[in-house]
């Protein structure tokens, strides 16, 4: 008989899908319940507020007596009657304010770039809370700053120095004293302005930079000394001849399916051994092939009015008919591969103009 996992987040289906790979009978509580996420799931329950997860959570495990339950984004540190494999949620807690994590990485020594002065600019901008560089801001002067505080009133948040390189992760596996690195990715933000310009639009992995080795090496001490367990990742900006480690994530990665589809590993497979104390090998550079991602956000107001999964194959979040979609907002995960970066980036836009061009009748 199959084991029975719960994924409890905001979104869950990278490691739904993750998982249903690995052979669990899988179980969802996410915000979307696209429909890829229900064909792999015996059941998907949806919420509206991110403060309903546990209840729900407690009330299905009454029923189901699941094996295992993992969090991801948006449910990191709840609290449920069954222990949650993963990171303690204090220590999530912890790692979701940027404060802290500033502070962690100071303490620690790792390159960060650091808090600027009363009254230096340019700056950073970063809201101690929330995830995927929604909020951020570079603010030039003064005025930008008032402007960034009056649309975020009572806002708390860091103002770092800016830094330049190339935005990059690398995904970890710890045991809450030990680490391994299991991938080096690339990460594309979404770039324009506003306040989803330094949001997380895709990555390729894997990520070649002179500066790999040295990056690995600071990412298996951080999360090492994170105290995490399980899957977490650790964002750096990596410059031609300097890095600076940016964030860590006590959580599965949005990352996961492409560092699985290069590497051809089990991510979820490998995050339930690390809490049991066993740590997958050490970190080779060896990959299957290039491996693309990017999130496709919605160019105006659009309600779904075809099954997509039907029509292409190198899709995922795929929304269900019907669904609303407001501009601006995520609509779909596009991938593309390749024996190269660049072979990898063209099948991928190749996919998004076959998309494009059909969701356009809508």
């Amino acid at each position: 008989m199959k084991k029975k996992v719960l994924v409890a987040g905001f979104s869950t289906r990278h490691v739904a899908r993750s998982a249903y790979n690995a052979g669990y009978e899988v179980f969802a509580v996410d915000n979307f319940c696209d429909n890829d996420l229900i064909e792999i799931t015996k059941l998907c329950t949806s919420f509206e507020e991110i403060a309903e997860i546990p209840g729900i959570v407690d009330k299905l495990n009454e029923k189901e007596n699941f094996d295992i339950i993992v969090s991801t984004s948006g449910a990191e540190d709840i609290i449920t009657k069954k222990d949650i494999c993963g990171t303690d949620p204090k220590i999530a807690s912890f790692f979701l304010n940027k404060k802290n994590i500033q502070n962690f990485f100071e303490s620690n020594n790792i390159p960060v770039p650091k808090i600027a002065e009363d009254g230096q600019y340019p700056v950073i901008i970063k809201p101690c809370c929330g995830a995927g560089g929604w909020k951020n801001k570079k603010a030039e002067n003064i005025s930008d700053e008032n402007e960034w505080t009056k649309l975020w009133p009572g806002e708390p948040y860091i103002r770092q120095v800016p830094v330049e390189g190339i935005p990059c992760s690398v995904s970890c596996i710890a045991d809450g004293s030990n680490a391994r690195a299991v991938s080096f990715n690339e990460q594309f933000i979404r770039g324009g302005t506003g306040e989803k310009s330094y949001g997380f639009s895709g990555a390729v992995t894997p990520f070649n930079h002179p500066l790999e080795d040295e990056i690995i090496k600071t990412a298996e001490t951080a999360a090492a000394l994170s105290g995490c367990k399980g899957s977490v990742g650790i964002d750096f900006i990596a410059g031609d001849n300097k890095f600076w480690a940016i964030e860590i994530n006590p959580r599965f990665q949005a990352t996961m399916d492409i560092v699985e589809l290069s590497y051809g590993i089990n991510i979820f497979s490998a995050h339930v051994d690390a809490c049991k104390g066993i740590l997958p090998p050490v970190y080779e550079k060896k990959t299957e092939h290039y491996t693309a991602r990017k999130v496709i956000f919605a160019d105006r107001d659009i309600t779904v009015k075809e099954d997509l999964g039907k029509l292409y194959q190198d899709i995922a979040d795929i929304p269900q008919t019907g669904t609303s979609i407001e501009e601006g907002s995520a609509f779909l995960s596009v991938y593309g591969k390749g024996s190269t970066r660049e072979s990898a980036l063209e099948s991928l836009d190749k996919t998004i103009r076959n998309i494009v061009r059909y969701i356009s009748r809508w």
